[in-house]
């Protein structure tokens, strides 16, 4: 016998969270444990219950999903978190995953293909929009270019980056390096050339993102 999977929802709009909570109902195997409109109205909720599941939105008043989910993943680590957003940001897609969601779906797919992620994410998967997916795979393919880029570089214009990235100018990283600045300026502008960038932020991120 199958067993009860309990979700809980997190979402601020009510017409939407109770969408949400239609369709869990309506899914065989599936119960709705509690559905909330904020973090801080979640976290403690969700801590009592410790559902199966949670369908986490991003852009919650107060205290975002992303950090609800961090708190809540670290204290259940079993525990599952669809997000469910508007967003398609970089920077929240990687946020979500690192704080420790199995998947990531846009709402303006509809509840319906929300609940398909959901079922996907219980049998052991991790779903994403296909939007998401290729930002993902994008990034990835991005990031190995530029992990490249740094192999070119020579063990000394690593040694001149990494002090550059500890936040020292030329002249503290010729005198760190035993070096006259006009070198530290010569592998600053191999460095930039190798990266293909043009300031020393760009190349100071590029290396810290390797």
């Amino acid at each position: 016998m199958v067993s009860t999977k309990v979700i809980c929802i997190v979402e601020d709009k009510p017409e939407l969270r109770d969408a949400m909570a239609m369709m869990v109902q309506m899914s065989e195997g599936l119960i709705v444990g509690g559905c909330y409109a904020s973090a801080e109205e979640a976290t403690p909720a969700i801590s009592e219950i410790v559902p199966d599941a949670v369908l986490m939105d991003i852009n919650l008043p107060g205290v975002s999903g992303i950090t609800c989910v961090a708190v809540l993943k670290n204290l259940f680590p079993k525990m599952l978190f669809l997000m469910c957003t508007a967003y398609e940001d970089n920077d929240k897609i990687f946020d979500s995953l690192k704080a420790g969601a199995s998947g990531y779906i846009l709402k303006s797919e509809g509840p319906a293909r929300i609940m398909e992620a959901l079922a996907e994410m219980l049998l052991g998967g991790s779903p994403m929009s296909s939007s998401i997916a290729r930002k993902v795979v994008n990034s990835f393919k991005q990031q190995e270019e530029q992990n490249e880029l740094i192999l070119k570089l020579t063990e000394r214009e690593k040694s001149v980056l990494d002090l550059l990235a500890r936040g020292m100018m030329n002249k503290e990283a010729a005198a760190e390096l035993d070096i006259s600045p006009a070198t530290i300026r010569t592998h600053v502008q191999r460095i930039y050339e190798k990266l293909q960038v043009n300031t020393r932020v760009e190349a100071v991120n590029l290396y810290l993102k390797r």
